[in-house]
């Protein structure tokens, strides 16, 4: 018999292996990624985003899926959470190992902060405008509890703002190094050289600033999850919030969400959880959180519903 020289055997041996390894992660990873764009009334533009559906998506044409909205941060697009911050990778992962259910992630685009300021209307876009179009485009929940937004930076500041404020609509909200400042961002924040917030004479508007902080949300929120003393009242729960951020970040994002959350406890004391992590204001940070922010996020927001073996 003809002996094969080892290396031989090594290498076909590793192919062999790389090959059945390369089909299972091809088989696990059966989610889809794309980039779509729609008219924006409010924008008077194309509103971008990406949209992640989970595998099966096509196949179940009777199932609904819970939704959630990712927002990016401060100069980034609807293509940062999936090319740098491995959404994808991270949800096939999170959905194989049964943490999470199937569910669909709408990443949005903004030139903004994630709100109506000096340059576009991005709160406004992101509720009459985006969420209408993905409940009309995709088959997700259209209720509170099939759906939840998250956010880093920027984003976790616009994430917050939008659950304070309508905490009728999100059963969860994950805020990653929220750039969420009290009373003002400081100095090195990109806040005070964004076109979301300068006025005429392109000065930082602190008074803008004042309306739109999540500071300036607490009280009607406050109101909206505190039992109503009557039945007649329908009552809001409140929206569990999970924070996180880096223990060398430039902007002082811990120091921030540590007083984020003694606020936040103040009024919903069993729901807000900060995690801690090494390193800055850097993906590195935001993609260590993300599993720890979804799997939060998803002891809150429902499961899928209908037929999913159809």
């Amino acid at each position: 018999m003809t002996k094969r020289p080892f290396w031989r055997l090594s290498a076909i041996s590793l192919f062999g292996v790389f090959a059945g390894l390369l089909a299972t992660f091809s088989n696990a990873l059966a989610s889809s990624v794309e980039r779509h764009q729609f008219d924006s009334p409010t924008l008077g533009y194309s509103y971008p985003y990406t949209v992640y559906l989970p595998d099966g998506y096509e196949d179940n044409s009777e199932t609904v899926y819970p939704v959630v909205y990712l927002l990016h941060g401060s100069f980034g697009n609807e293509r940062d959470w999936v090319a740098k911050g491995n959404l994808q990778q991270t949800a096939d992962r999170l959905i194989s190992a049964g943490h999470i259910p199937p569910s669909v992630f709408i990443m949005p685009g903004s030139r903004s902060w994630w709100v109506d300021g000096y340059n576009e209307e991005a709160r406004s876009a992101f509720f009459n405008d985006l969420m209408p179009h993905v409940e009309e485009r995709y088959r997700v929940g259209d209720e509170r509890s099939m759906r939840g937004v998250g956010g880093l930076s920027a984003g976790g500041f616009g994430a917050l703002n939008f659950a304070l404020e309508r905490p009728d609509l999100f059963a969860a909200v994950a805020a990653l190094s929220p750039a969420s400042y009290a009373p003002y961002p400081p100095d090195n924040s990109s806040a005070h050289r964004h076109p979301a917030f300068l006025d005429e004479q392109g000065e930082f508007d602190r008074q803008l600033w004042d309306q739109l902080n999540y500071t300036a949300h607490l009280e009607d929120y406050r109101i909206q999850v505190t039992p109503r003393p009557t039945a007649e009242e329908s009552d809001v729960p409140p929206v569990p919030l999970y924070i996180s951020a880096g223990r060398r970040d430039v902007f002082d994002a811990e120091f921030h969400a540590r007083q984020l959350r003694q606020t936040m406890e103040q009024i919903q004391p069993n729901a807000v959880n900060l995690d801690l992590y090494p390193g800055g204001h850097t993906w590195n940070v935001w993609r260590a959180s993300l599993p720890a922010a979804l799997t939060f996020m998803f002891q809150h927001i429902g499961s899928p519903t209908g037929d999913e073996d159809s």
